[in-house]
């Protein structure tokens, strides 16, 4: 407590004294009152009944804004920002830490034994059995073994369809070329709906089986639009050149077109795979057998149906949200190495030159 005052009250001082700066101590003076309403809530008889989160919350979103205006201060030494970029910046600041503090909360229960339903900046008793609990919880390897394999083979199926089909949109010689992607983006604004869906998979006899779940998410037309665009910016010249040296169109799309693509690949390859790792609805809808759910279904019977292994030396609430951080840990892991990959392949064929 008494160290985080200091450092608030020196990001407080350090930029309310430039005076010519004035996003900088606007910047001070929000951080300064959040982590000051915080401190008083904290210590005060006004503190809301029944609210016991909130005087931690606002000191912890205090110091996530200190730490946010922190990349922004060499910027703003340069030069006097206008009006527009300190709201902008402002609101992606809070924004950011209306993501960061639930997040933070989810992950310091997870690692305190004796975590409850109330607010803390860090683990009273820190231990990693939840940690341990969860992951050797006998009936949470199968669930977590079907969202692997539904995501990896729904991830491979939607790529495939995505490129293929971007592959034909973008061949201008093709009759019809306009009207099949008029059909396809019609989709994007007016969709068959839940029950159509249902009986078409109930027809296709794949009702009740993974299919039910890979199929009808491997077919995204958003991803198909981006694959396109992406393909319609590599140049003419190099499909000419194939086409006048004997190659096929497959062989052209394999040997030329993919291999530049790799970037649109990875990026839309992680949208795939984490829509089909968080699923939860279409195998609410689709799926009848508990033996196929996967580990989102499991992890929704392990918080609220109280599905939990039995450990009494630690608390129910560490269980949950060691349960929590155990869907979310992969993602968080994959994702800086393809982050790169994802900001280029959508940006890739947004302007046309």
């Amino acid at each position: 407590m008494v160290i985080s005052l200091g450092l608030m009250i020196a990001f407080f001082y350090t930029n309310i004294k430039q005076k010519k700066f004035l996003t900088r101590r606007i910047l001070g003076i929000a951080t300064a009152v959040v982590y000051i309403l915080g401190f008083l809530l904290a210590n005060s008889a006004l503190k809301p009944t029944g609210i016991a989160v909130t005087s931690n919350m606002y000191m912890l979103l205090g110091i996530v804004l200190a730490a946010a205006t922190l990349p922004f201060t060499a910027m703003m030494d340069k030069e006097r920002y206008k009006a527009f970029s300190i709201i902008n910046i402002l609101i992606f600041i809070i924004i950011s830490a209306f993501i960061l503090v639930p997040l933070w909360k989810v992950i310091v229960d997870s690692l305190d034994a004796s975590a409850g339903y109330g607010m803390k900046l860090w683990p009273a008793k820190f231990d990693l059995e939840g940690y341990r609990t969860v992951l050797t919880y006998p009936t949470i390897v199968k669930p977590f073994l079907v969202s692997v394999l539904t995501t990896v083979a729904g991830t491979a199926l939607g790529l495939i369809l995505s490129t293929l089909g971007a592959y034909v949109l973008v061949q201008f010689d093709m009759p019809g070329r306009n009207f099949f992607a008029n059909i396809l983006l019609f989709t994007l604004i007016f969709q068959a709906g839940m029950i159509p869906v249902y009986l078409n998979l109930q027809n296709l006899g794949v009702l009740n089986t993974l299919w039910a779940v890979i199929l009808p998410m491997s077919i995204n037309v958003y991803n198909l639009v981006l694959m396109r665009n992406f393909f319609e910016g590599i140049p003419s010249s190099l499909i000419e050149s194939a086409q006048i040296d004997g190659c096929s169109p497959m062989g052209i799309f394999v040997r030329i077109v993919l291999p530049l693509s790799k970037a649109a690949l990875a990026s839309i390859g992680l949208m795939f795979a984490v829509a089909f790792w968080n699923d939860y609805t279409t195998f609410k809808l689709y799926v009848m057998d508990t033996n196929l759910y996967n580990f989102q279904m499991k992890l929704r019977a392990m918080i609220f149906s109280s599905d939990l292994p039995n450990n009494n030396s630690i608390s129910e609430n560490t269980l949950q949200n060691a349960a929590i951080m155990v869907a979310i840990i992969p993602f968080m892991i994959i994702y800086p190495f393809c982050q790169k990959y994802f900001v280029k392949g959508v940006n890739v064929g947004a302007v046309k030159e």
